[in-house]
């Protein structure tokens, strides 16, 4: 599901107890499972509209660079990951470099999973090893001229990626620390919510305040800055938490679509974790405006 954004002031109520990782107690294995469900892995690795085998990828990202397919993840050694080391898969999420030394593309969100932990990084690993190898092979992505040219992705790089990982703030508390973590790094939540240039740079003047990517059929990523209007300004803490948890709104509107299927991730998370996001959630700035197609007024 991307530099920690600059907020503004806390948001701390006195009942509110500062929650640090409700995970730390768990075995690699359980953390990893955790944090993949966290970060929707399945959602873009499971081609569950053609009934894909568990994450053996193939899922088509439309864009109107062209349409990207995500890679086999199984424990698969020839098609998979399986044969990756730890320092493959490090570099992999942290650097947005393969194992062969190729940079990925970033329909791949490792600008915002450099910002993990090495921990975070491995307990996933130490989770897909545990999952079932599938030998379906990886689909070449479809891109159009010149953006096939992986070459491109150097001047990219240079621009757009800021390798992490994410350092603590300490002009907050542990609560909104573990927000901003969840928030930037693993659920990797400004990807689909801050719009992006013709590069497909991130602009983050306007971070968090919604985007609708050309080429995507559905409705576009909403405005989740704390804009009254156009975004979740009128949302208190706990409404924010309880969507979450419910994938319902204030309003009693249900979600569907993609987002609802990463609602339904983000219910499995401990109670702890959902109010952290929120807690950092409602100091992300207010950006007015709601997403719009390119090319409408």
């Amino acid at each position: 599901m991307l530099a920690m954004t600059a907020c503004a002031g806390p948001d701390r109520p006195q009942t509110v107890d500062p929650a640090p990782d409700p995970t730390t107690d768990l075995g690699p294995v359980q953390r990893g499972q955790y944090l993949f469900t966290a970060a929707n892995c399945q959602g873009c690795h499971t081609d569950t509209r053609h009934h894909g085998a568990f994450l053996a990828g193939g899922v088509a990202i439309a864009s109107n660079y062209g349409t990207f397919y995500t890679r086999n993840i199984t424990s698969d050694p020839v098609n998979g990951i399986g044969r990756w080391s730890d320092a493959d898969f490090l570099r992999a999420l942290r650097r947005g470099i393969s194992p062969r030394g190729v940079p990925y593309y970033p329909a791949f969100p490792f600008t915002s999973f450099t910002q993990m932990s090495d921990r975070d990084i491995l307990d996933i690993k130490a989770y897909l090893m545990t999952q079932a190898a599938v030998a379906q092979p990886n689909r070449p992505h479809a891109l159009h001229f010149p953006w096939s040219i992986r070459a491109l992705l150097l001047p990219w790089r240079a621009l757009y990626f800021h390798p992490g990982p994410l350092p603590p703030n300490p002009g907050h508390d542990p609560q909104w620390n573990r927000g901003a973590y969840l928030v930037e790094a693993v659920a990797h939540c400004e990807e689909c919510h801050t719009p992006r240039n013709a590069l497909g740079g991130r602009i983050e003047a306007r971070a968090f305040a919604g985007y609708a990517m050309p080429g995507q059929a559905g409705p576009p990523a909403a405005n989740i800055t704390q804009d009254p209007r156009s975004g979740i300004g009128r949302w208190s803490r706990h409404d924010i938490a309880d969507f979450l948890a419910t994938g319902f709104t204030p309003s009693g509107d249900a979600i569907g679509g993609r987002m609802g299927e990463v609602l339904d991730r983000m219910a499995v998370l401990k109670a702890a974790d959902r109010d952290a996001i929120a807690a950092y959630l409602k100091t992300i700035p207010a950006v007015p405006g709601s997403p719009k197609r390119p090319g409408r007024g």
